[in-house]
């Protein structure tokens, strides 16, 4: 395709709502999508908007700004992640917890690592094992699992004893843990790693694409990117081949 942007930045994100954060002479700012400045270089690192409000670091600490720059939320993190469900996950000394768009904690900073709230629960680390919490901060699912990802379409992928399966909202096993590697469900399929190969399962746990691929993504708008040997393509819910790139 023809360069929009012309190459200019030392480092930069994804757009995300219209604008993307980029680095110029060690600052960070936000352009739209014609290359424009709409938030001048100033921050010391930023990361992209998600619900309205991005995460900034000015003097060393993390807030949230608005789409005009105003600060919603003040620098006092060590770190901060986007919003996700209304709460964005925040860093103070050791420990994660949750804030809302207001900057109140209603997730105290506890635990060793989060993911970030998706379908109302969170993936959170406590010492080596991961489990899922509420938006109030209560234990939803225990925390017996080696790995999570987040919930998607009602199912959560969840690594146990080396090999991935899927839970739903209550915590029990729907899918039971037979993968090498697992994506979460996206338009009611889900990329999975079985004996070497990605395929795509049906919430049932019913190949509905074989296993053939060297890589595969979750689907979208009805396509999902694959890899076979080292071409990359698109495949259809049918597993037909669509294109190659």
């Amino acid at each position: 395709g023809n360069t929009v942007i012309q190459p200019q930045f030392d480092a930069a994100w994804r757009f995300r709502e219209g604008m993307a954060a980029v680095m110029t002479d060690g600052q960070w700012g936000y352009i739209d999508r014609s290359g424009v400045f709409t938030i001048k270089p100033r921050f010391e690192d930023a990361r992209s908007f998600f619900e309205g409000l991005a995460p900034v670091k000015v003097g060393g600490k993390w807030g949230f700004i608005d789409r005009e720059a105003h600060f919603v939320i003040k620098p006092r993190f060590d770190f901060a992640d986007r919003f996700s469900d209304g709460l964005a996950a925040v860093k103070s000394g050791d420990y994660w917890g949750f804030v809302d768009r207001a900057g109140e904690v209603v997730v105290q900073p506890k635990y060793d690592g989060v993911l970030g709230f998706s379908e109302g629960m969170a993936g959170v680390l406590v010492g080596t094992k991961r489990g899922f919490i509420d938006r109030n901060g209560q234990v939803a699912i225990p925390f017996e699992f080696d790995l999570v990802l987040s919930f998607s379409e009602g199912l959560a992928p969840v690594l146990v004893g080396g090999q991935w399966g899927y839970i739903d909202t209550t915590g029990k096993m729907v899918i039971s843990p037979r993968f090498e590697r697992a994506f979460p469900f996206r338009e009611s399929l889900a990329p999975v790693k079985y004996d070497g190969k990605w395929g795509y399962i049906d919430k049932t746990g019913k190949f509905v694409i074989e296993p053939k691929f060297e890589g595969a993504y979750p689907f979208s708008e009805g396509l999902a990117m694959v890899k076979i040997g080292k071409a990359v393509g698109y495949i259809d819910k049918t597993g037909r081949y669509i294109r190659t790139l």
